[in-house]
């Protein structure tokens, strides 16, 4: 703004598709407000100059906002790939690359099939100069992910999970399996996404709400750790779901579900787990949520299974919280809505190449609004804030900018694929010629690919530190088969507590998750981490415990006073699967005494960990807060439990004149998640007052 200005009026107007393409909702319109003269070359550029057709690579580079102290480079383009839907970057620091051409209209218009790429930059210039396929066929049609571990790749695509082995070293299969089949959503993006290889050794995965059930290499259907078959029907499962398993399949677990189009999840160090998910198109409801285990994420009804539009008690005036019933009881509340678009790929980037404040951060594309994003995290409660900072944008340079993954580089460096189209691909894949790989580094980087010795437990372990996912699971791998060799080598990398490096909590929980895999020495690396002075520890260690099958009572009772909500989360989850319920009833009421009234998650985590022990959870909690239930805390627990003492509970508040008649909708929507004589009687009572 000029000097002494403080305040302007500008007139704009809308084409007739621009009013009428959202079926009469209404129109958002976006100013945007430069702080910096505009790049004029760059505009003319994105305006003129072949932009019917796309830009070339370095055009389309050159028109891109890069994030302050970062610079954006070509490292591959067409025809080396062509629509990459998905990246994998191996130990090697080569590029491998779902590449789609046969995708819904333009299905067979590539006779030999899809194929999955390897791409490498051989002389360390920043730019791929060998290309290499890895593997085409019609049985990997619409690939929408690939995950290297070691010699094995785990391509989704179609109905199935295939797992690939190169056994000879030579870039070719020499066998293929299949992990997962009788997936839904063949040629859908809302079907079977990409595998990631998570701290634990395990693999994490998902699909959208296309997807519907999945079943095992024999054709079985699937039943998990819980003993529920995984299919859509909300018994409990709906929609779309996130999954955890063991890498020959076994251990099957349901994380969460009820999304629609989850794209892909993103695991940390210490095992939390975040992805994002698509709202119905145009309705400026995109989320990210981090994924607390075993929670319904709200995109339709859990009973009914009905629509966010249609009507309810109690229906939130925002659209994005509405679109995610984000005020019903038994919904894990999202970390942010980030308005309309198509989100995709997704990391967390845990090396210190990047600026300060993208370390330790969620990286996340989205296609719609053309931009990678960081979402810089911070506690809240049980839960997490987060705010958005930019690191690649193409809205005002180059709209066919269309990020679809984002992996880190054994250097650091971030590798973002771009889809590079006029629309976001799915149901209007406009271009069938273009493809990129963009790499991003501070100014002037050149390329490293660090050696390893990960034949020696001290060689893996420097390797376990790597930010390169496919470094860490391939050490992981070689640390976890020396067993008790490795101990000592593992230990030195847990108790190194130089408190200067930022990362150094994550290494230990990289390490904290091999330790107590050791024969015999489970139990002593729990009990070391969950009395650890670190709570992001602490927090992993009560993962560790779970994931092993120690006793939840147990743990609880040791940490059942820690002062970290999210330590007291993580115990209420597991008493979900306590092994005495009577003995877990007091631990869970103690939690759920702690809740203040005003932490959405800490009061879902309740929930999560009451789901199948209502009756004696409630029960236990009311006798400890006897006649000092009713309080905001005391309703919130009311307002969210599922006993059968809780509609009588519920009247009371509802007739308590105390209760300001804008809350009434509040409870009287906690009555449709109930059920039995108990609530028709409560509702009596109400209807006589």
């Amino acid at each position: 703004m000029p000097a002494g200005a403080t305040r302007f009026r500008a007139v704009g107007a809308l084409d007739e598709g621009g009013v009428s393409q959202q079926d009469g909702q209404a129109t958002s319109v976006r100013f945007i407000i430069q702080n910096r003269p505009p790049n004029l070359k760059r505009l003319m550029q994105a305006s003129g100059g072949g932009q019917s057709g796309g830009l070339d690579p370095e055009q389309s580079i050159a028109s891109l906002e890069v994030a302050d102290g970062l610079e954006a480079s070509v490292f591959a383009a067409e025809p080396q790939l062509l629509s990459p839907s998905n990246i994998d970057v191996d130990d090697k620091g080569r590029v491998w690359v779902a590449e789609i051409v046969n995708y819904r209209g333009h299905n067979g218009k590539r006779p030999e099939g899809d194929r999955i790429l390897i791409l490498e930059d051989t002389d360390n210039d920043g730019k791929a100069d060998s290309s290499k396929v890895y593997y085409e066929g019609r049985d990997i049609d619409s690939p929408h992910g690939v995950c290297v571990i070691g010699n094995r790749v785990i391509v989704s695509a179609n109905t199935k999970v295939f797992v690939f082995t190169d056994s000879d070293g030579d870039d070719k299969p020499d066998s293929k399996e299949v992990m997962f089949q009788g997936i839904d959503g063949a040629q859908h993006d809302h079907g079977i996404h990409a595998i990631v290889f998570g701290p634990d050794g395990r693999l994490y995965f998902n699909f959208g709400n296309a997807g519907r059930s999945i079943k095992d290499a024999s054709g079985n259907p699937v039943v998990d750790q819980a003993g529920n078959v995984v299919t859509e029907g909300r018994n409990p499962y709906q929609e779309g779901m996130v999954f955890r398993c063991n890498l020959d399949g076994s251990q099957f677990e349901t994380l969460g579900w009820n999304f629609r189009n989850n794209w892909e999840v993103a695991v940390d160090s210490f095992g939390t787990i975040w992805q994002s998910d698509n709202d119905d198109d145009g309705n400026q409801g995109v989320r990210i949520n981090y994924v607390m285990e075993f929670g319904n994420y709200g995109y339709r009804d859990e009973i009914t299974g009905a629509g966010w539009g249609e009507n309810r008690t109690g229906m939130h005036a925002d659209r994005a919280m509405r679109h995610w019933h984000q005020n019903d009881p038994g919904v894990v509340p999202n970390l942010l809505h980030t308005g309309a678009g198509s989100p995709t790929g997704i990391t967390v980037y845990e090396g210190d190449l990047l600026p300060e404040s993208f370390r330790n951060q969620v990286i996340h594309c989205d296609a719609g609004p053309n931009i990678t994003r960081a979402y810089v995290t911070e506690k809240s409660g049980a839960g997490y804030s987060a705010r958005i900072e930019n690191l690649l944008d193409g809205a005002s340079g180059d709209r066919w900018f269309r990020p679809s993954d984002v992996c880190v580089a054994p250097d650091g460096a971030l590798l973002i694929a771009d889809w590079y189209d006029p629309g976001v691909g799915g149901h209007g894949m406009g271009d069938l010629d273009k493809g990129r790989i963009i790499r991003l580094a501070p100014e002037g980087n050149r390329p490293t690919v660090p050696k390893f010795d990960f034949d020696t437990a001290e060689g893996a372990v420097v390797a376990l530190k790597s930010p390169n996912n496919a470094i860490r699971a391939k050490a992981w791998l070689a640390l976890n088969g020396m067993g008790a060799k490795a101990e000592s080598a593992l230990q030195s990398l847990w108790s190194d507590s130089n408190a200067s490096d930022a990362s150094n909590s994550r290494y230990r929980a990289r390490a904290l998750w091999l330790l107590a895999r050791i024969d015999g020495r489970a139990a002593h690396y729990v009990d070391v981490a969950i009395n650890d002075a670190d709570p992001d520890i602490r927090v992993t260690g009560v993962r560790v415990a779970r994931q092993l099958g120690m006793s939840a009572e147990s743990i609880a009772t040791i940490l059942i006073a820690d002062p970290a909500a999210e330590v007291r989360r993580e115990l209420a989850i597991a008493l979900r699967s306590c092994d005495d319920v009577k003995s877990a009833a007091p631990l869970w009421a103690e939690l759920a005494a702690k809740h203040d009234g005003s932490d959405r998650w800490y009061l879902e985590a309740l929930g999560i960990g009451a789901a199948d022990h209502w009756d004696t959870f409630l029960a236990a909690w009311l006798k400890l807060v006897g006649e000092g239930w009713n309080t905001p805390a005391g309703r919130d627990i009311i307002w969210r439990s599922r006993a059968k003492l809780t509609p009588e509970f519920l009247a009371k508040i509802v007739v308590d004149e105390r209760t300001a008649e804008a809350d009434k909708p509040r409870y009287m929507r906690a009555f449709d998640f109930l059920k039995g004589p108990e609530k028709e009687a409560a509702l009596q009572t109400i209807l006589l007052q």
